[in-house]
């Protein structure tokens, strides 16, 4: 490795690969750190196929979505460093500093700029105040997708799953497939939590049941998982009383959420998002710290593995673009209005290009025959008709903004 590179990509999933990919066809010196033995993040161990209809018209499994942006990283000149930690980085009057660790030993880089392109994690069961013992058998959906998809095990014979969130519906279609009896997926909330295709393709093709409004409140076992305890609960997701359900099975899939994983992103002082839990960002995806950049799931949390590499296309576009010519940014606000729970980006720098501005959204319920609207100083921007909203689903929508001058409002109609 050398010892200074223009731009540093920390992730070599979906996000870091496309990063990586913009900022060297934009001229940059890259280095790409990722700190499992290969590049292509959680795509590895996602066999089921449903990637790439955005960007490339086809369906495509994961590992084959991974494998195209690898050969394109492979063919050009960007130092991959993978099996490599980041221990710790600091900024410096040139840039950053980055102490990187693998089997080579401790190596300290210098960057221009940074992309963080770090993913998220599972919530565990630990993180959802079940009770009980702590038996074996109790897994995140993520690791139960590992244990069956790339290390070719077993890991249940009859299992329950618990929340509905897309990574759930899809493990408990695969251990179906794979001999197991899943009794059914519990979801505290009253709406499904996963894409309806996933809900249509994963449990009711199979026979599966969705329980609403429920949730897990005990485990029960030594050595082993040998039952649950499971419950109604009410409008708060607080378990009703006298509804409890004591249910045998030998596994418990938790899928009860992603949290953005942003340590680095705090250590070096970037300012978070308390709603979407990653950093602010202005339509270039650069963080309110100069110099680092964001994109993917560590941003804010995609349904869709095409708008994750067009995050790290624009990120690492744009952190070349700032290591050739860094300029003073006027920010103005973005709001998620009425509607909308979650907005990217946050901010608007009206000194970078304005005319093609894209918002990743999220609703706060399930709307039919709704309007999208990006307004600013009480005038309408741009407006499009959206047949079905459904939380779940990240609402893609692309304004022209080369009139603003103030604050912007996102908002449905």
């Amino acid at each position: 490795m050398r010892e200074r590179y223009d731009v540093a990509v920390i992730g070599g999933g979906p996000a870091g690969l496309a990063a990586a990919l913009a900022a060297d066809e934009a001229g940059a010196s890259v280095l790409l750190v990722e700190r499992e033995a290969q590049l292509g993040g959680i795509l590895k161990q996602c066999v089921h196929d449903g990637f790439g209809l955005t960007r490339y018209g086809e369906m495509l499994t994961g590992p084959e979505y991974a494998q195209l942006d690898r050969d394109r990283v492979s063919a050009r000149d960007i130092s991959c460093a993978t099996g490599t930690f980041v221990l710790d980085g600091m900024r410096t009057d040139q840039g950053f500093e980055l102490t990187l660790s693998n089997r080579a030993g401790v190596h300290h880089v210098a960057a221009n700029a940074l992309v963080l392109a770090t993913g998220c994690r599972e919530r565990t069961a630990k993180q959802v105040f079940i009770h009980g013992d702590r038996p074996s058998g109790v897994f995140t959906a993520g690791c139960a997708q590992n244990l069956v998809n790339l290390q070719g095990l077993q890991p249940a014979r009859r299992a329950v799953i618990l929340g509905s969130g897309d990574i759930g519906l899809i493990m408990a279609r695969r251990l179906t497939l794979e001999g197991a009896e899943v009794i059914g997926v519990y979801e505290a909330k009253p709406t499904p939590s996963g894409l309806p295709r996933n809900i249509a393709q994963c449990l009711d093709d199979f026979g599966i049941p969705l329980h609403l409004s429920h949730t897990v409140t005990r485990t029960f076992g030594t050595g082993r998982l040998e039952a649950v305890e499971v419950c109604r609960v009410d409008e708060h997701m607080q378990p009703i009383a006298g509804t409890e359900q004591v249910i045998p099975c030998d596994t418990l899939v938790v899928s009860v959420g992603l949290i953005p994983e942003n340590e680095l992103a705090e250590r070096l002082g970037v300012e978070l998002s308390p709603i979407t839990r990653g950093p602010l960002v202005d339509q270039c995806l650069h963080t309110l710290t100069p110099g680092i950049f964001a994109a993917g799931n560590c941003l804010s949390v995609n349904d869709l593995v095409d708008y994750v590499s067009e995050n790290g296309f624009g990120a690492g576009a744009a952190a070349a673009a700032y290591v050739r010519a860094p300029h003073e940014r006027r920010l103005v606000q973005v709001t998620a209005g009425t509607g909308i729970v979650t907005c990217v980006p946050q901010r608007i720098d009206l000194n970078a290009p304005l005319e093609r501005v894209t918002f990743y959204l999220r609703s706060d319920g399930t709307y039919r025959d709704r309007r999208l609207a990006v307004e600013s100083g009480g005038t309408t921007l741009i407006e499009k008709h959206l047949r079905a909203v459904n939380p779940a689903e990240t609402l893609r929508i692309e304004a022209d903004l080369s009139s603003v001058t103030q604050d912007v409002e996102v908002r449905l109609l």
